[in-house]
């Protein structure tokens, strides 16, 4: 290898030569910026409210799937109404 070529390599593209767009903006200028969607700020504040909560029990999950299927699973209509009258008044 010729190290005279190298010179001549290296001050070509060296980093005295470098070149800006005509096109590009004064340096500082620009700025990145990041946007979230609509849906990715639902999640993230669905994923929050889930972690403050207990977790599942599939053991009575289990047990009320199969009372729905057996038809023996009986709500009192007074504890429906109790849950409608909270969400409704407060």
């Amino acid at each position: 290898m010729r190290i005279d070529s190298y010179m001549a390599v290296n001050q070509v593209y060296g980093p005295n030569n470098t070149r800006r767009s005509p096109y590009a903006q004064a340096a500082g200028a620009t700025r990145d910026a990041v946007e979230i969607s609509d849906f990715g700020n639902a999640y993230q504040v669905a994923k929050k409210a889930a972690q403050g909560t207990e977790p599942v029990r599939q053991d009575r999950v289990a047990e009320i799937k199969e009372q729905l299927a057996n038809g023996t699973y009986d709500v009192p209509l007074s504890a429906v109404a109790e849950k409608m009258a909270d969400r409704l008044f407060g």
